[in-house]
């Protein structure tokens, strides 16, 4: 006997094993007997053709080989969300609610004592408290009966639907509109169809702070259309929905906290200044998005931007950044506090993992983490204090100075270094004779002249040594243990400068070089244990 075909079938999405289509044809096929189905494989590799038959066009595919036909049997159709719960949670009466012994029924795997209860209550109570729900890959396709879920899952507040047969927008609001207090919302991985016009705004998610729609085709259009039922959405994932140009958000989306447009190839960069103005946004994750640059044109050298009042984490990793002037303008964010930048073209300007790390912290003020790292207040100092001295002869060449009247550095030289004006009120303007013989960025092996001093033992005599800049903390402390006969894990370093009087710097990291902390020649080694 054939297996029914249901009456909307069109359009509906369908299962195959563990291929997902969508079925974009219900009828007969030349020379052939019974009803098909013509699918449209999410995966085109799935497929044997464009939806034509020995020269009939049946339907069509985005993908030339994205199509086939299959018999109605063979397609699973779905089934309603409350159905998916039990079977996933082990509470269906027809497979899973086995009787027990006694006053005891089994629930799954988990045993249920009863007093004075029948299964069937049971049942509804353990509905009943579930608060998180994943039917995750349990295909669903529908809401069920009107009201069933909201009379059987009262409770829910977080629920994951993802990878499922969820066909449209229309099949969510149905599901949602029955949870009273939903929180957070998966639906990623869901093929679906969106409103393209204003429709009549749902109240389904006026409580919904977190909603996952990755890989579910959604434009950004259709984005807004559908944000104006979220009333205190603050994180919005979009990973992955071939998103190429944005629009303002006007009146929507104005309590989002976190957007993720990661692996969504955007037109250029200036399509963020049409979300820049997202009041209370704080995190923006644009990892794989093709962009090249970016830009704040409404602030110059030294100043801050009004756009992204409130982004303090930024993600763009993964991009075809390659001009530094970038990352110069990242300093114009108010808040901004931390960084993803790995994987750009311009990173590989500079061979030195160090000197690059040190480039990206001195050019962004207010940065404290960087690639998931913390930035210490010395590597701070450190960073800074190298770029003041790194670009000191460019500095002098462009027309700096040390004395106020004569410093004119030209608007070149501001352009490429906005922040070496601020750097040198910070911490001096560098001096000719700090740069005479300075080669370009980090010099690798140069030998320091340090005096080694033991402060808390005067009868020891200091020492001056010799030391590589790229001798590491670890190193050093290995040779004072030889030179002291002291144990090495017991000593702690820390350095002076005649350019930091009455300031000591502690050498806190083993497994950082010298030149991380900016030691130069002629500085002292105080070693205390």
């Amino acid at each position: 006997m054939a297996a029914a075909v249901p009456p909307d079938a069109l359009g509906r999405r369908v299962a195959c094993g563990t291929d997902y289509g969508t079925v974009r044809y219900v009828g007969s096929v030349s020379r052939t007997v019974g009803i098909w189905l013509g699918v449209e494989w999410d995966d085109p590799q799935r497929g044997k053709h464009d939806g034509s038959y020995e020269g009939t066009q049946y339907f069509k595919c985005r993908h030339p080989k994205g199509g086939s036909f299959i018999r109605p049997n063979k397609a699973n159709f779905g089934v309603d969300f409350l159905t998916a719960v039990k079977d996933r949670y082990g509470l269906n009466d027809k497979q899973d609610v086995q009787c027990g012994t006694g006053n005891t029924v089994i629930f799954g795997t988990k045993t249920v004592e009863f007093v004075g209860m029948d299964s069937v209550a049971e049942q509804q109570r353990q509905l009943n408290n579930l608060v998180d729900i994943s039917v995750r890959e349990c295909a669903v396709s529908h809401a069920g009966q009107e009201e069933e879920i909201s009379r059987t899952c009262a409770n829910m507040r977080h629920i994951n639907i993802s990878k499922n047969l969820i066909p449209s927008w229309e099949t969510v609001i149905a599901i949602a509109s029955q949870v009273q207090n939903l929180e957070t919302l998966n639906v990623s991985e869901n093929k679906m169809r969106f409103p393209s016009t204003s429709t009549f705004t749902s109240s389904a998610f006026s409580n919904l702070k977190i909603l996952a729609l990755n890989q579910t085709e959604i434009t950004w259009t259709e984005v807004l259309l559908c944000a104006q039922g979220w009333p205190v959405l603050e994180e919005l994932y979009l990973s992955s929905n071939n998103i190429t140009i944005l629009e303002r958000p006007d009146n929507v989306l104005q309590t989002l906290k976190l957007l993720d447009l990661s692996d969504n190839q955007l037109l250029d960069g200036n399509q963020l200044h049409l979300i820049a103005q997202l009041p209370r946004l704080e995190q923006l994750i644009l990892r794989n998005t093709g962009i090249s640059s970016i830009h704040f044109p409404d602030a110059g050298f030294g100043c801050k931007t009004k756009m992204f009042p409130s982004l303090k984490r930024l993600a763009i990793n993964d991009n075809k950044i390659s001009q530094w002037s970038s990352i110069n303008e990242l300093d114009k964010l108010p808040s901004l506090r931390a960084l993803q930048c790995n994987n750009n073209p311009f990173m590989d300007t500079e061979k030195n993992p160090e000197t690059l790390i040190q480039l990206i912290i001195a050019k962004i003020s207010q940065l404290e983490v960087l690639n998931n790292c913390e930035i210490l207040p010395a590597e701070r100092r450190g960073a800074e204090l190298d770029y003041r001295k790194i670009f000191g002869k460019d500095w002098l060449e462009a027309g700096g100075h040390w004395n106020p009247e004569k410093n004119k550095p030209s608007g070149e030289f501001l352009a490429a270094h906005p922040r070496y004006p601020i750097l040198c009120l910070k911490y001096g303007a560098p001096e000719e004779g700090e740069l005479k013989g300075q080669q370009p960025l980090t010099l690798k092996n140069q030998l320091l002249t340090l005096t080694i001093k033991c402060p808390e033992k005067p009868e020891q005599k200091p020492v001056e040594k010799k030391l590589p800049e790229s001798m590491t903390i670890q190193k050093v402390k290995g040779l004072l243990y030889r030179l002291f006969k002291i144990p090495g894990s017991d000593l702690k370093l820390s350095y002076e400068s005649s350019k930091l009087e009455g300031k000591e710097v502690e050498l806190d990291n083993d497994l950082k070089p010298l030149q991380f902390y900016s030691i130069e020649s002629g500085d002292c080694v105080l070693v205390r244990w």
